[in-house]
């Protein structure tokens, strides 16, 4: 009689919050304030909580009130790591697992590229991100105010107009064939080699892997208007005309 199932290893991407603070109003507020305008940054990505380097690690911490926090953000945690003996027995009691160093390699693992992007104060993103791209995601329609587009894991190919309250965002490069007028945000899992690029800067905010530039700071005028692209070097964010 053939078997129903079959158990093997597997090696999936996670998310590794990284926790500060153990007071959960801080966090609150300060995920809300930081990610509440991105509401598709995360979807329902598993997540693995780091006590490793939380402030008084003796102290009262309330691991479902994070658990729920990070839930509110569309994160799913699964598992705790760097917990004392106290907070892994809460953790347990939460239906967390203990989850190993998950930085060191092993010889049967897949090759990773982590990825670090701090998204708050209090609280860091480490992505581990498998090799190789999917197929860029192409939106060939004006995008109007309000409206918000996401293409996780790839690239994303915008051939009209994305006009001013709109917001595009992928985790590779954006190519606009158009006037960009919105909000763009290129590497948002923090992939500092992506770009930007469009026929017609006019851009409300542009921002790769975290790091952004707003419309209150005026465009230099060589590229104002103008057929661009803009790349991370550093900590700034460089805009050639092209």
């Amino acid at each position: 009689m053939p078997h129903a199932y079959d158990i093997k290893s597997a090696s999936l991407p996670l998310v590794s919050f990284i926790l500060k603070t153990p007071d959960t109003s801080v966090l609150q507020a300060d995920m809300t304030r930081r990610l509440g305008a991105t509401p598709g940054f995360f979807d329902n990505d598993p997540v693995v909580i780091d006590l490793s380097v939380l402030e008084d690690p003796n102290g009262q911490l309330d691991l479902p009130s994070v658990c729920l926090t990070l839930r509110t953000h569309q994160m799913l945690p699964v598992a705790v790591r760097g917990a004392n003996a106290h907070q892994l027995t809460s953790a347990r009691q939460a239906g967390l697992f203990e989850a190993r160093d998950l930085s060191v390699p092993t010889p049967a693992a897949p090759r990773v590229e982590t990825v670090v992007q701090e998204v708050i104060r209090e609280v860091e993103v480490v992505r581990e991100v498998p090799t190789g791209h999917a197929a860029a995601m192409v939106i060939d329609k004006p995008l109007r105010s309000g409206q918000h587009v996401y293409a996780k894991g790839r690239d994303l190919i915008v051939l009209a107009m994305v006009n001013p309250g709109a917001e595009i965002m992928a985790d590779g490069h954006i190519h606009v064939y158009a006037p960009l007028r919105g909000k763009a945000i290129a590497g948002a899992r923090g992939d500092e080699q992506a770009r930007i690029f469009t026929h017609s800067l006019e851009a409300e905010l542009i921002s790769i892997a975290g790091t952004y530039r707003t419309s209150d700071t005026p465009l230099p005028p060589e590229v104002a208007g103008k057929a661009a692209q803009i790349s991370l070097q550093g900590d700034k964010l460089v805009m050639q005309a092209l």
